[in-house]
């Protein structure tokens, strides 16, 4: 077998280093194609997620290309592509690693028995996550459904350390035809905003990297505290490169235990962040229906609304509460929101505005350049009440309250929102140049007066509650 070549089929795990996938494909000496499918299910995702996607392949291109390899390009129906290019070069084997919502599940399902059904070697590796989502069990064998006994089950169990990046790579001889990912267009849909976000962007495993090392030089230090307050450099910001797999989350996390055993106060509280990643994950694959559906049932009575004028104010980032407003417009020019943010703006959304969290979840999904399927539903239902949050009470988050608390001297609102400086800096401005221009925005306009009154659309949403539970 050493000599028939292997197809690697390389999804959101864009990256050389702590790949089990391509460190077991190396060992095993044989000949090597990488392909990358633009399949309906990849064509399905949201335009900002879809044109940074393109920009994770290009990159890890370039890195394969390095070490001699090609990444082969075809666009069509996952089964139909890899049935031609198996016959192409000969292949006696496909491997990928595994993703876990529920269509590429479904798709990985019907590629593996349809393969192994012709006779193919069809394997799926481990590798966007610590723990697979059916190796954590309770005591009684189920699954978690609150987070705080998952960490702790979690915590302490082993994880592998990184494999390290392979020196090279040992191609096949037959060079398949590849299509040329600027004639995908992916990032069609991203009309003009596509400048404005690009600048924002940290692409490859390179890039990844020293993103991490950066973060865990300084800003873990204060982690603990900072990781609410949106106007500070607080955060990691890996989401958008674990999301596409182009830093492996072992190395993640082995770099965040060393930290926390040199003493740097916030380590702890960053690993606890990435096991709520993972116990997204435990979710969405036990209970697939939280991507769709109100995770809790009972939560089908609640009287939500669906889309509305209301709603579009939001989605525009003209709502005239600053906070949210700041959080979509920071969405619009970076491409990303920041983790608090989120919840305030989903929470006035969804509680304020007693719009449906899918309205939302839709709307994050086509906008976030880090959407990642299973924290973005979990995040939606989470805030809305429908979904897995252990509090003895229906939370309503006060975007005021939550902008003294979190943005006290205003710096993110400031950046943001242009119409709240006489001067506004060049994000503030960005923002009018990344949106539609059907929106006929202008930093000109005066602030719009707020959608709705706080004290109001909080007795709203708790009378609705009420009225669910009677």
């Amino acid at each position: 077998m050493s000599e028939t070549p292997l197809i690697l089929w390389f999804r959101r795990d864009l990256r050389l280093g702590d790949q089990p996938m391509l460190s077991a494909a190396v060992a095993s000496g044989r000949p090597l194609i990488p392909v990358f499918i633009l399949d309906p299910e990849t064509e399905a995702i949201g335009a900002a997620s879809k044109w940074r996607l393109g920009l994770g392949v290009a990159a890890f291109a370039t890195s394969l290309e390095r070490l001699g390899l090609r990444l082969v390009l075809r666009r069509g129906p996952a089964l139909e592509v890899l049935r031609a290019l198996v016959a192409e070069v000969g292949a006696g084997g496909v491997w990928w690693s595994r993703l876990y919502d529920p269509a590429s599940v479904a798709r990985d399902t019907l590629v593996k028995s349809a393969l192994k059904g012709e006779g193919q070697e069809a394997r799926s590796f481990g590798g966007h996550l610590l723990h697979e989502p059916w190796g954590v069990e309770t005591g009684q064998g189920g699954f978690y459904r609150v987070f705080t006994p998952y960490w702790k089950a979690t915590r302490g169990m082993g994880v592998a350390a990184p494999e390290p990046a392979p020196n090279r790579l040992r191609g096949g001889e037959v060079r398949p035809a590849s299509d040329r990912l600027e004639d995908w267009r992916l990032g069609a849909a991203m009309h003009r905003g596509a400048e404005v976000v690009a600048r924002y962007q940290a692409v490859g495993e390179a890039a990844a990297r020293a993103k991490l090392g950066a973060f865990l030089d300084g800003p873990v230090a204060r982690y603990g505290e900072m990781r609410d307050h949106p106007g500070v450099a607080g955060t990691s910001r890996l989401s958008e490169n674990l999301t596409y797999g182009e830093i492996g989350i072992r190395e993640v996390w082995h770099a965040g235990l060393r930290a926390r055993d040199e003493g740097r106060a916030g380590a702890e509280s960053f690993l606890r962040e990435l096991a709520w990643r993972e116990f997204s994950y435990h979710l969405m694959h036990h209970t697939p229906q939280i991507t769709s559906g109100n995770w809790k049932p009972e939560w089908d009575r609640f009287p939500w609304r669906g889309d509305s004028s209301e709603a579009e104010r939001w989605r525009r980032g003209m709502t005239g509460e600053p906070f949210v407003d700041a959080g979509l417009r920071e969405m619009y020019v970076t491409g990303t929101m920041h983790n608090r943010v989120r919840m305030i703006a989903g929470s006035y959304l969804t509680k304020h505005l007693l719009t449906h969290w899918k309205v939302g979840l839709d709307w994050f999904s086509d906008c976030l350049t880090d959407w990642d399927p299973a924290a973005n539903a979990m995040g939606w239902q989470w805030v809305a009440g429908s979904g897995p949050d252990s509090a003895p009470f229906f939370r309503v988050f006060n975007p005021a309250g939550q902008a003294e608390k979190f943005d006290a001297d205003a710096r993110y609102r400031r950046r943001f929102v242009a119409e709240l400086s006489k001067a506004p800096g060049p994000e503030a401005l960005a923002f009018f140049d990344a949106v539609p221009r059907s929106w006929g925005l202008s930093p000109d306009q005066a602030y719009p007066k707020p959608v709705v009154d706080l004290a109001a659309g909080r007795s709203a949403a708790l009378a609705a509650y009420g009225a669910r539970n009677a």
